[in-house]
């Protein structure tokens, strides 16, 4: 576990704090277990478009495509693009539209989580809330989706490897993070 040099209580900076990264790297547990600290708000991003469309993902995809998802998920990285003390998880595919992680830069600090595709496989067996993980072969798909997405997540220069983590040490590593980028305002 990080040793911790600071109270565990909210920072007093109003920047958001949004974990991005590929499906199963811990996103929603290390930003709720956050939130919690500090006091803060969680918002999933996937969660909140399911809430506003009145379907869920899957049924977005099948109905309208992965287009119209994605300019929903763009949409939503603009309203968030001003600072609100929120803890957000986003979608493992808002780096595949490079003005998303601006939107998202604008309003706070973003951090990248990964993980190895043993485990995100691990953390995934038997879900079947992710259309993209709809193959026959989803150990396949895993490694495609991540190979083409490597350039985007690599792009974002906050990354925390959760493989073998406790989210209790991960969110302690994000936190680090956090108040490092937000030292100057605070």
């Amino acid at each position: 576990m990080a040793d911790l040099t600071w109270p565990r209580m909210a920072p007093s900076s109003a920047a958001n704090l949004v974990l991005v990264g590929f499906m199963g790297t811990g996103k929603s547990a290390v930003g709720r277990c956050i939130a919690e600290r500090w006091g803060r708000t969680f918002l999933d991003m996937d969660a909140l478009i399911e809430e506003r469309e009145g379907r869920t993902i899957p049924a977005i995809f099948r109905d309208s495509g992965e287009p119209y998802f994605r300019r929903l998920e763009t949409q939503l990285a603009a309203e968030l693009g001003e600072p609100r003390s929120l803890v957000i998880a986003a979608g493992g595919g808002i780096v595949l539209h490079p003005v998303n992680i601006e939107h998202l830069r604008r309003g706070g600090v973003v951090v990248c989580l990964t993980a190895t595709p043993d485990a995100i496989l691990q953390r995934v067996a038997g879900d079947t809330h992710r259309p993209l993980l709809q193959a026959p072969d989803r150990e396949r798909r895993v490694r495609e989706l991540l190979e083409a997405r490597k350039p985007f997540y690599e792009s974002i220069p906050d990354r925390v490897d959760t493989t073998g983590r406790p989210v209790e040490d991960v969110a302690d590593l994000v936190e680090a993070i956090y108040r490092r980028a937000t030292a100057t305002g605070e």
